[in-house]
């Protein structure tokens, strides 16, 4: 049985949770690398990454090199000595670091590959409508998310979830997944599966402006699993539009409502207590949202200082 030295490579908060585990399973972590520091919010203030944050509380060395390929970095990376790399959430890595390991380079991905390879599997998964999705752990090659798999694990996606409430859970699920694959590696008793790609893999595109916009034709389950599978980050947004008054809205929370009318799609229908958007088959009553300049707030907050008029679409 070979002593794992691991270089832990990841950035956000998914990817603690699981060097969280790592750490707790008393596996040797040699370094960690994580994105460069940034100027965030109003302030523009330098933040860390959330595994930079973490890393320091528990000194291990880390590294935030700009260029993956840069001479320097690559010298730093092989002076750790490590025989094993783990990638959560972290960025593609050019194969003179994924190679560099005796014992590989593995990546724990947030859904059940072949399908929703890419930046948001969460995300695609619920948006989508998906009843259930999971994890997999699989050996990183020249491409992204191909590699041949090691372990899966599958889990169902509950009615009423949301990215947020799935990324936590996943979040435990990998961490469990990654200590099995971390005990097979090191007891030499890996398996792998080869992908097999087939046309009706579905991506899980890199999230954006345009793919996050509310499409009020589209119908009521369709909208709904747009706005939970968005929420809270980076959280699903339209037009409110009032007379000559334009809002650009997020919305966080919403129910279906199946019952006819004879509205003109995108309608708002409001009352003090109530905001709904007629749509296909029914309407979608928006329960949490985000008006410009003010906080995330339930619906009937938002109603006791607004009132729409009878003519408030949605675009």
């Amino acid at each position: 049985m070979e002593k794992l030295r691991i270089v832990f490579m990841g950035t956000p908060e998914f990817a603690v949770g699981i060097l969280d585990t790592i750490v707790k399973n008393n596996f040797e972590v040699v370094g960690v690398i994580t994105a460069t520091d940034k100027p965030a919010g109003r302030g523009q203030k330098i933040k860390y990454s959330a595994v930079k944050e973490y890393a320091l509380e528990k000194g291990l060395t880390i590294l935030q090199p700009s260029n993956l390929k840069d001479e320097s970095f690559l010298e730093e990376l092989k002076a750790l000595n490590a025989n094993l790399q783990i990638v959560v959430a972290f960025r593609m890595l050019p194969k003179v670091v994924w190679e560099m390991p005796a014992l590989g380079t593995f990546n724990l991905h947030a859904s059940l590959l072949p399908n929703y390879r890419g930046a948001a599997p969460i995300n695609w998964a619920i948006i989508n409508g998906e009843t259930k999705t999971g994890v997999t752990t699989f050996f990183i090659d020249d491409k992204i998310d191909t590699g041949a798999m090691i372990l899966s694990k599958e889990t169902m996606i509950e009615k009423e979830e949301n990215a947020g409430m799935l990324h936590d859970r996943l979040m435990h699920i990998g961490s469990e997944t990654v200590i099995e694959t971390l005990n097979l590696i090191e007891s030499n008793k890996v398996n792998t599966t080869i992908q097999e790609d087939n046309e009706e893999i579905k991506t899980a595109y890199k999230l954006n402006k345009d793919n996050c916009k509310i499409d009020w034709n589209q119908s009521a389950e369709n909208i709904h699993n747009l706005i939970r599978g968005l929420s809270p980050y980076p959280a699903a947004w339209c037009y409110f539009k009032d007379n000559s008054t334009e809002y650009n809205v997020k919305i966080y929370e919403s129910k279906i409502v199946t019952e006819s009318h004879s509205k003109p799609i995108g309608s708002i229908v409001s009352t003090k207590k109530e905001l709904k958007i007629a749509v296909q088959n029914g309407f979608i009553e928006i329960l949490i949202l985000q008006f410009p300049g003010k906080k995330r707030m339930k619906t009937f907050e938002l109603l006791n200082g607004i009132t729409f008029s009878e003519n408030a679409i949605v675009a």
